[in-house]
């Protein structure tokens, strides 16, 4: 018999928090999301995108034991953007059963439904920031600290729910070069003098740079990522929240923060810490002995993941991404690292795709995000356990 049950208490919360850690168990891929970032999915004081999102979570049960768990986020600002009727899927985790996965997702398209959404797509997260898309090559590479990790069997089991395609990623590896690129060093020095622009992460702290930039360089992130498919405006609140939970994990010798004589920020570039080893070790919890691991992984990281890199528009197409590149890049090969990933690329930013030409590469994953108008049978399935548990 299989049951729904909707996350309501602390104890669903938890369990609802831990369950990926047991579904993965064992398999040396998967790495686990911040056990406290889980435990305040639905919590209006620690997540504040709730603020511009309605979200529930779910979960799945069979023969009474813990199966599975899904969250459904209505993103009201997307939508009102959009003029779309969208109701998120996201943190989609369950067993290889095929009824398992209708009675999840179908519980998401029943929230929506009752909500007057459309479509149901995913996995999406609350905003560009969370993670998205689900694995559908590169199931023995490990994932990274931003990225999901999914079995084969989950992309296999969207198909034959007749779900179809939507947006997709990729993610590269780079081979590090012994020495820095010349061409990128010679074509970054003639535009820092064109551009007027300096670089203040080789002169403030990450502390300091927050403070003084912050917002400014999500005003140039919310610009830059306006286009891509699934972006919402990060509003100045979610704007705080993210500062205090990357600028956490940030190392100064990895980023690039490009300010005009307007003191504008003109592009920026992320580079972190790769937390995987220590995430893996401590099953994503930093309490008691998790964040001792963590902050060595931050001051003296031998992996790196790219986070993000963004362009102010009136630069486009100047070559300022050289200049962002430029530093990070002779820090890398200084400090000795040893390997870099970057997070999911969307396919069709041509952009950012064509700007690694320069550098050695290979894609190592895809992921990609489905959809599905709601009313189908996953509908009707959801209602008729409705009905029975009623």
């Amino acid at each position: 018999m299989i049951e729904i049950k909707e996350v309501v208490t602390r104890k669903d919360i938890k369990m609802f928090s831990k369950y990926p850690v047991k579904l993965y168990k064992g398999c040396p891929y998967y790495v686990p999301s911040l056990r406290s970032d889980e435990m305040n999915t639905f919590n209006p004081k620690k997540n504040f995108s709730l603020k511009e999102c309605d979200a529930k979570g779910f979960l799945c049960f069979k023969d009474g034991e813990l199966v599975g768990r899904i969250a459904g986020i209505i993103n009201r600002t997307d939508n009102e953007l959009t003029g779309k009727k969208f109701i998120r899927f996201s943190r989609f985790e369950c067993i290889d059963d095929i009824e398992v996965f209708k009675a999840l997702l179908g519980a998401v398209e029943k929230y929506g439904k009752d909500n007057g959404m459309e479509i149901i797509h995913g996995p999406w997260g609350f905003n560009d920031t969370d993670r998205e898309g689900m694995l559908t090559y590169g199931f023995d590479r490990k994932a990274t600290y931003a990225t999901n990790y999914s079995y084969p069997y989950f992309c296999e089991k969207m198909t034959e729910l007749g779900f179809e395609d939507e947006s997709k990623w990729v993610e590269r590896k780079f081979t590090i070069p012994k020495e820095p690129y010349k061409r990128i060093d010679d074509v970054a020095e003639r535009l820092k003098t064109k551009l007027k622009v300096r670089d203040v992460a080789e002169t403030l702290t990450v502390r300091e740079i927050v403070k003084k930039y912050g917002a400014k360089l999500f005003d140039t992130y919310n610009e830059a990522y306006a286009p891509l498919d699934g972006f919402v405006p990060v509003d100045e609140q979610t704007e705080k929240n993210i500062l205090k939970q990357f600028g956490t994990v940030i190392n100064r010798r990895y980023i690039s923060v490009l300010v005009d004589e307007k003191e504008e920020v003109a592009a920026f570039g992320i580079v972190l810490p790769s937390l995987v080893k220590s995430l893996v070790k401590h099953r994503g919890k930093l309490f008691p002995t998790g964040f001792i691991d963590v902050l060595i992984s931050i001051k003296k990281p031998k992996e790196l993941e790219m986070a993000l890199i963004g362009v102010k528009q009136e630069y486009k197409n100047t070559g300022i991404n050289a200049l962002v590149m430029a530093r990070i890049m002779h820090n890398v090969i200084e400090d000795g690292i040893e390997a870099i990933e970057s997070n999911p690329m969307l396919e069709t930013n041509y952009s950012i795709q064509q700007q690694w030409k320069f550098a050695e590469n290979e894609i190592v994953k895809r992921r990609q995000t489905y959809k599905k108008r709601i009313g189908s049978l996953i509908g009707e399935y959801a209602e008729e356990e409705a009905d029975k548990a009623e």
